[in-house]
């Protein structure tokens, strides 16, 4: 209920699937305290209205923390309410679209979990999120490889945004499995077409299957922008250069920051851009060429953008022979010391794979006498 003067708020849960009561919650205008009363319904939740606050700790990086116990408890608690409809539908049933927790933000620059796909708004429950919450059509679907999809998405609502990096909640009608995904298309192409992008690897993961498996072109789902883990400069802020280093499909962000990093250069000094971009030099490694995503559209970057953008490739199980119009690009064996031997220790990291790369790649940059604060990840499995 939506009463201002209440000195406790009720908020109905009873046909709300977990995920959905999660996202739920995080809409509600005010923090709640660290204790949830359950009512004898089961569903129904009376929150304690608490005062709070919300600062910036990072020009890169805002975090903000949830109320981690009430969130929790109410995941715990709701998982086994019944579906009586779709995610997307509740969605616009209760109008999610108020401001979100007012929290005291915390910088969460290393510590970002990696769980089961399955947990994907609980792993997620100390990142920031977006107040919005946007309807999506499918309108275009491509076979990035044989395990990846991509999806253009038009999105309903204009004033919808997100930062290079960043991934969304996603929603879809029927199945009450919040995926995860990250979107790896720029911030500048929403804006200029009113679409995005995500490349989703198959898996047995319930949003996953179904993007492998029913989605359509016109299909509608349900998204909203989360994440910490973003490039987004300010127009006064001084030029810095970019190392970029990806496993698998963890080039989705990467990707989505390399492809707004251009879009710095081709737009800089117009209305349009005052920023002036630094240096880009993306690393990306996979088993195969099969598996390096985007590939073609990387090089074409990089020439394009030759002695600003650079890209290098490295291949760990390659069992045929590297096409001939990537071989220059291409490395055998892993993102080892020496390949990233002249990173300077100004350079702004972002790295995104698995979590052996990821401890890998970041105690190699420390040793370069790149600091701690300079080296972001996202760990997705």
């Amino acid at each position: 209920t939506e009463d201002p003067t209440a000195e406790h708020r009720i908020f109905d849960c009873d046909a709300l699937p977990g995920p959905a009561a999660a996202a739920a919650l995080l809409n509600l205008k005010r923090p709640v305290a660290e204790r949830v009363i359950h009512s004898a319904s089961g569903g129904r939740y009376e929150l304690p209205i608490t005062g709070g606050g919300c600062s910036s700790s990072s020009r890169h990086r805002p975090g903000m923390a949830l109320t981690v116990a009430a969130l929790r408890t109410l995941l715990r608690a709701a998982a086994s309410a019944p579906t009586a409809r779709s995610s997307s539908s509740l969605l616009q049933a209760h109008s999610l679209s108020g401001p979100g927790f007012l929290c005291h933000c915390k910088l969460m620059s290393r510590n970002v979990s990696s769980k089961s796909k399955a947990d994907h708004l609980e792993r997620t429950i100390n990142n920031f999120r977006q107040e919005m919450i946007a309807q999506a059509k499918v309108c275009g679907i491509v076979h990035e490889s044989e395990t990846v999809k991509r999806l253009c998405l038009t999105v309903m609502n204009k004033d919808f945004t997100f930062k290079a990096g960043q991934w969304v909640d996603f929603f879809i009608p029927g199945i009450s499995k919040v995926g995860g995904f990250s979107i790896c298309s720029s911030p500048g192409q929403l804006e200029r077409e009113g679409v995005m992008e995500l490349a989703v690897k198959y898996s047995k993961h319930p949003p996953a299957h179904w993007i492998h498996s029913q989605c359509e072109i016109g299909s509608e789902v349900t998204l909203r922008v989360g994440g910490d883990f973003f490039f987004d400069p300010r127009p006064s802020d001084s030029p810095v250069d970019l190392l970029l280093v990806a496993g698998g499909v963890g080039i989705n962000p990467l990707y989505s920051i390399l492809l707004h990093a251009a879009d710095l250069h081709r737009f800089q000094g117009t209305e349009h851009c005052k920023y002036k971009p630094g240096s880009v030099q993306l690393y990306f490694s996979a088993k195969n060429t099969e598996e390096l995503l985007f590939k073609r559209n990387i090089i074409n970057l990089a020439k394009e953008f030759s002695g600003k953008i650079s890209c290098h490739f490295h291949v760990t199980q390659q069992s045929s022979e590297v096409p001939e119009e990537i071989l220059p690009y291409i490395t055998v064996g892993r993102i080892s010391e020496d390949t990233l031997a002249h990173v300077s220790k100004d350079n702004l990291c972002y790295i995104c794979g698995p979590p052996p790369m990821i401890e890998s790649v970041s105690q190699q940059l420390e040793k370069l006498g790149v600091p701690k604060e300079s080296i972001f990840f996202e760990k997705w499995w």
